[in-house]
């Protein structure tokens, strides 16, 4: 390979900080918030125009999971609760025990009001380079964007990219989709689409077992993508929904979860652009489906496809501990908890369309803990880690990697950076029963007590 030689140069050094988050998705909005009300200055690194991540950038106007399997009973507070009030209070979305769905420009504009209420600053359209590490302690990051390349030192960094790039950059061990092939879930460009009569949509869904007698999951309707991919009217790319996004502060609009793009290594640029491509066509392929197939759905159209295509799974930063599907599957409870966990193994084929053999659904009263060493990076001081990059197995990530886990975990090492800050001990050496405390005075729900309280509380408001 050809190489070109980069002459050395100086570089603005930008500023520094007690806390900088790279990354504004969903894990990153939980710990940059935390950290600036723990009173500690914080920078977010974010490439795109807005905070939220998949939620915004990513177009997936729906937040999930706030209960417990099958019960309705509330799991998980702190910032993802707060964000989802906001979003019902301000007119811009619907709630209901399992989540909340949403205007997608609705949420952005609420968390910049957030992050500036807080005093967090935040950073667009800027990519993070580097890790700036001496002697396996980060100190800081190098950043590039149309002013220039720039350092920013902190006090702690914390890795909220999704991709694990801090702590990759840091020389953090990882690893990568499944271990047979380090293949990872197929990427989903998300759209939207308006000019739908939901009630007709509606209607159909209702009837559509007495059509499709052979489907046993309604909601997918893949009996209508089946006959579509027969009569040669869409590619065989999918065979059935993963979610339509409805809420009734803008009746005739859906958001869709549909597409499906296999073999996609989300760290390199060559194939996020094919993903993007090869997304967009499928989006407008299963448009002209809705319109020949679905009543209700005749005279729909795009109204925009998001400024990134969603992605599932990347590198996973291994952490002081790593957990398994085991204990996600049984429950798992650990002494150094900082959220619940609630979604089943949620696994899109990594080889062709639906879903993966190795997903698995839970039972009723499904939960889970999780613990605050998966986001200790192994090897690197000062470094946290939250999102779908924390310290886990293939098969784990399927559960852990959705919106409000990494809003909590982001919370949590937030709230954790703070406190080792002002306790002058690395983040692996926090004081656990003191950052719990602090989870729980911030609204966190950490154990049954907390549950059964804020469930009897809610009862009794409705």
């Amino acid at each position: 390979m050809n190489t070109f030689s980069e002459a050395a140069r100086e570089i603005e050094v930008k500023g520094e900080y007690d806390v900088i988050v790279v990354g504004g998705g969903p894990a990153g909005v939980g710990a940059s918030l935390a950290a600036a009300r723990a009173g500690k200055s914080v920078l977010v690194i974010e490439q795109f125009n807005c905070l939220g991540g998949v939620a915004t950038a990513g177009g997936h106007g729906h937040i999930s999971k706030y209960d417990e399997t099958n019960t309705g009973r509330r799991i998980v507070g702190g910032i993802a609760q707060e964000i989802r009030e906001a979003l019902i209070a301000e007119g811009y979305g619907m709630g209901g025990s399992h989540g909340v769905w949403f205007e997608v420009e609705g949420l952005k504009l609420i968390l910049d009001r957030m992050a500036r209420k807080a005093g967090v600053d935040v950073l667009y359209h800027t990519f993070f380079c580097e890790s700036i590490v001496e002697d396996g302690v980060i100190k800081g990051v190098i950043i590039q964007n149309k002013t220039g390349r720039q350092a920013v030192y902190g006090k702690r960094v914390i890795d909220c990219t999704g991709d694990g790039d801090v702590g990759y950059s840091a020389g953090c061990p990882y690893e990568i989709g499944r271990p047979s092939d380090s293949k990872c879930q197929p990427v989903t460009l998300m759209f939207t689409i308006g000019g739908v009569d939901w009630e007709r949509v509606e209607e159909f869904k209702r009837d559509y077992k007495k059509q499709y007698p052979e489907d046993n999951v309604w909601w997918k309707l893949e009996g209508v993508y089946k006959k579509a991919i027969e009569n040669g009217d869409m590619r065989p790319f999918q065979t059935g929904n993963m979610g339509w996004w409805w809420t009734n502060t803008r009746p005739d609009w859906v958001g869709v979860n549909f597409t499906h793009v296999i073999y996609i290594d989300t760290t390199k640029a060559e194939d996020l652009t094919r993903a993007t491509m090869e997304g967009r066509e499928q989006c407008y392929e299963t448009i002209e489906v809705y319109r020949k197939y679905i009543p209700g759905m005749e005279n729909c159209y795009m109204i925009s496809t998001p400024n990134t295509v969603g992605l599932r799974e990347s590198r996973r930063i291994m952490g002081e501990y790593i957990m398994n599907e085991n204990e996600v599957k049984g429950q798992a409870t650990y002494d150094d908890a900082i959220a619940y966990g609630s979604f089943f193994v949620d696994i899109h084929c990594i080889d062709g369309p639906g879903m993966d053999p190795t997903i698995w659904r839970p039972g009723s009263g499904f939960k889970y803990q999780i613990p605050y060493r998966i986001l200790v990076p192994q090897k690197v001081d000062n470094l946290m880690v939250a999102g779908r990059c924390v310290s886990c197995t293939h098969v784990a990530l399927g559960s852990l990697r959705v919106m409000v886990p990494c809003i909590a975990e982001g919370e949590a090492a937030g709230i954790a950076s703070a406190i080792s800050i002002d306790d002058g001990v690395m983040p692996r050496a926090v004081d656990v029963i003191k950052l719990q405390r602090r989870i729980v005075e911030n609204g966190g729900i950490l154990s049954e007590a907390d549950i059964v309280r804020y469930h009897e509380v809610e009862a009794v408001a409705v």
